[in-house]
C-alpha cells in the first residue's frame, strides 16, 4: 500500500512539473525577443537630477520628521514634572536636524564635483 502511495505522489509531483514547464514554455513564448535598443542614452545631468531629486525628497520629509520630534519633546517639557528625558529628545531632535542638514549638503557638494559643475 504504501508504495502505491509513493508512486502516485511521484506521478502528482511529476504532472504538476510538466505543467509548470509548460507555463513557462509559454511565458518565453510571449517575451520579446531581445531589448528594447530606443531611446537617448542617459546622461551624468540626468542622473544628478534624479539623485538631486530624490535626495532632496527625503531630506525634506527628515526635516519634518525632526521638528515632529523637537515639537514633540518641547511639549513633553512644558507638562513634565521631570524635564530631563524631555530635553534628552530636544537635544536628539536638534541632533538629528543637524545630522540631515549636513548630508544634505555633503549631497550637493558630490554632485557639483562628480558631474564637474563644482569649480565652474
Amino acid at each position: 500500500m504504501t508504495l502505491l502511495r509513493v508512486k502516485l505522489r511521484r506521478a502528482r509531483k511529476g504532472v504538476a512539473m510538466n505543467r509548470l514547464k509548460q507555463l513557462a514554455y509559454a511565458g518565453f513564448a510571449l517575451a520579446p525577443a531581445g531589448l528594447p535598443v530606443t531611446g537617448a542614452p542617459i546622461t551624468l545631468s540626468e542622473i544628478q537630477d534624479r539623485i538631486q531629486t530624490i535626495a532632496q525628497f527625503l531630506i525634506v520629509i527628515s526635516m519634518v520628521i525632526a521638528v515632529i520630534v523637537i515639537v514633540y519633546g518641547g511639549i513633553r517639557w512644558m507638562l513634565a514634572s521631570d524635564p530631563a528625558a524631555a530635553k534628552e529628545i530636544v537635544k536628539n531632535g536638534f541632533i538629528g536636524a543637524a545630522i540631515v542638514l549636513a548630508v544634505g549638503v555633503l549631497l550637493q557638494t558630490l554632485a557639483g564635483l562628480v558631474t564637474r559643475s563644482f569649480f565652474s
